[in-house]
């Protein structure tokens, strides 16, 4: 595993955006484990999460796209930090896109926020963490309506890797079966408890042998093949 996910999985735990217990999530399923990308908050923890991403995003789709597009509302300050990241990292200008959940009238109108999309353009999404994949769903039309785009891929923090609404696949997997392009993470599930199991991290063993067990159950009753 390479050493910024080691790195960015103890920082989703530092940082008290992963955390693990007894979850109910919004699909009802009963969760060991939930992450709230909410929690990152100060400038120093926004800096070095788009590093994370901007790692991510380039060991995963290189320099070739002109936008980063992340979608209201938590997808806009993961697009800012990002781009920043990236001009820094690797001196490449990527220009950030979010949408906002109604259309302004007036000055800067219309339903995107920051760059316009052009013709020809290349995108890359952004996202905390993708469930169900309802999100992508509904702001892709929204974009694709602005300009003739290619969508290079999206990208999130974390891969649950549980099946999705389909039931089959993962909800990554299911958006690259339905809008043909790829869907990755920075880290996933498997790596996380991997790598934290058995190990220190904020003066504690985060997953011991009774919550590994915990996260094996979840696995075989709602993880992916």
């Amino acid at each position: 595993m390479e050493s910024y996910k080691q790195e960015f999985i103890e920082f989703m735990v530092e940082c008290d955006v992963l955390k693990f217990g007894d979850f109910t999530l919004k699909s009802g399923r009963k969760s060991p484990f939930f992450m709230n990308a909410g929690a990152y908050v100060t400038g120093a923890q926004l800096k070095k999460l788009g590093e994370y991403y901007a790692k991510a995003i380039h060991d995963n789709f290189g320099d070739d796209f002109d936008v980063l597009f992340g979608p209201a509302y938590k997808g806009i300050p993961l697009s800012v930090a990002t781009v920043i990241a990236y001009s820094q990292l690797y001196g490449k200008e990527i220009r950030y896109c979010s949408n906002r959940k109604e259309a302004k009238d007036h000055g800067d109108a219309g339903i995107l926020l920051g760059s316009s999309l052009k013709d020809g353009d290349r995108v890359v999404m952004i996202e905390d963490v993708t469930t169900s994949g309802k999100s992508i769903e509904a702001t892709v039309p929204i974009f694709k309506a602005q300009a003739d785009i290619t969508i290079k891929g999206l990208m999130v923090s974390l891969n649950r890797m549980e099946v999705g609404l389909g039931g089959k696949e993962s909800a990554l997997d299911e958006i690259r079966t339905k809008y043909g392009f790829e869907a990755r993470a920075i880290v996933t599930m498997e790596e996380v408890a991997e790598h934290l199991y058995q190990r220190e991290c904020q003066g504690r063993v985060v997953i011991d042998d009774t919550l590994k067990a915990a996260i094996d159950r979840y696995y075989e009753q709602y993880g992916c093949k």
